[in-house]
């Protein structure tokens, strides 16, 4: 049997369409948690700018690892937008699998439907 005739074949197996569907929305709930946690850590970074900009303090406290570190206002502001820029384009690509992965959840679910009027 060649790949396209399995492939075929298990688009029409319910059994198949339900195992995948399920696997899909496993994956799409990891990525809507990872979704989550870069969305509080970018508003976590947000906040710390805001109060570094309010700050009229010349120098502030980074913690690292289990020290606290004593920089500049302006090089820890630079560290915090450099972070929030990184954390932004990894929400980028999370919501790219969040799209891909909710449309083709919604492929086999058209296809589970067409089945079951059969």
């Amino acid at each position: 049997m060649t790949e396209n005739t399995s492939k075929k074949n298990e688009d029409r197996d319910p059994n198949a369409l339900i195992a995948q569907f399920q696997i899909l929305q496993q994956q799409l709930q990891n990525v809507m948690i990872q979704k989550e946690t870069l969305n509080m850590s970018i508003m976590e970074i947000e906040r710390a700018i805001e109060e570094l900009d309010k700050t009229k303090e010349t120098d502030a406290y980074k913690i690292t690892g289990t020290v606290m570190v004593k920089k500049p206002v302006e090089n820890l502001k630079n560290e915090l937008e450099e972070s929030e820029e990184a954390l932004k384009i990894r929400m980028n690509s999370v919501e790219k699998s969040e799209k891909l992965l909710t449309d083709k959840l919604k492929e086999i679910q058209s296809k589970l439907q067409e089945i079951l009027k059969k």
